[in-house]
């Protein structure tokens, strides 16, 4: 069995020197109009990992963008090159379901090879058990998401508990269902102050969305997700969309990489 998610994490964060999660989110609609090839969202993709990897901690493909039988495939080949530069992939799928169909669902990310995956939480613990078994694999269960509806049942007060529906997840997630040391959450950036409230009352590591095309609090991002050094911010659109308006490939891929080399550079700037 390979090492835990978060110690393999742990080291690419140190060798990188680097939290930055790199969103592969290929757009069909953005993708620019020099990427001509068989599988269009694999080539771009190689190219940002290409122009990015010295920066990143990680990459973080959105399932949305691939689930189609090309898309599969320029998943896989993603994922492989992404290994062959010594970065490791969490797949943002956010599932979550029951019985068979979650066990397929877990299947499905240890058959693509990818190293950690999001989850939904809100169908119980039973959901979440068949990716916690896998114990090398990471998981980040949604907890007080990016996005501003967010707040529409995560904010809820709990009748039952002194806390809201998103601080009882954290707890659930921190205090019970972390058995194997490998469950994480995903707290956006967009609320600094539910941010900070959370890392006050947990210790595990925090995947933090929204910095960049979401304009998220990049210094919260760091001073709070943060566990023991272990974490991970991501921007996705902020990073591989950073050369729209280049005229040729050169120029589209130097601003990718001096995209992801600026918010690591500004992120460091809080650790």
């Amino acid at each position: 069995m390979s090492d835990p998610f978060f110690e393999r994490l742990g080291r690419r964060i140190d060798d990188a020197d680097s939290v930055v999660s790199v969103g592969l989110d290929p757009d069909p609609d953005r993708l620019p109009e020099f990427i001509d090839a068989d599988l269009p969202r694999w080539a771009f993709n190689r190219r940002v990992i290409d122009a990015t990897h010295e920066y990143a901690a990680c990459y973080k493909p959105n399932a949305a963008f691939y689930e189609d039988a090309d898309g599969w495939r320029a998943l896989r080949e993603t994922i492989a090159y992404a290994h062959g530069k010594g970065v490791p992939v969490l797949l943002d799928a956010k599932r979550g379901d029951i019985g068979n169909t979650a066990r397929q669902y877990a299947g499905s990310v240890t058959d693509l090879d990818a190293d950690a995956v999001t989850v939904n939480p809100y169908l119980g613990h039973d959901s979440l058990q068949p990716f916690l078994n896998h114990e090398s694999m990471g998981v980040f269960a949604l907890c007080r998401t990016s996005n501003t509806g967010g707040r529409d049942l995560q904010s809820l007060a709990l009748a039952d508990h002194d806390r809201t529906l998103y601080e009882h997840v954290a707890h659930l997630a921190a205090n019970r269902w972390n058995e194997h040391g490998n469950l994480g959450l995903v707290v956006g950036a967009t609320a600094p102050e539910e941010l900070a409230e959370i890392r006050e009352q947990v210790d595990v590591p925090f995947l933090v969305p929204g910095v960049g095309a979401q304009g998220g609090d990049a210094e919260a991002a760091v001073e709070h997700g943060l566990a023991d050094g272990v974490g991970l911010v991501n921007s996705s659109r902020g990073i591989i969309f950073a050369g729209e308006g280049a005229n040729e490939e050169g120029a589209y891929f130097r601003a990718v990489g001096n995209a992801a080399k600026s918010l690591r550079d500004r992120l460091n700037e809080h650790r």
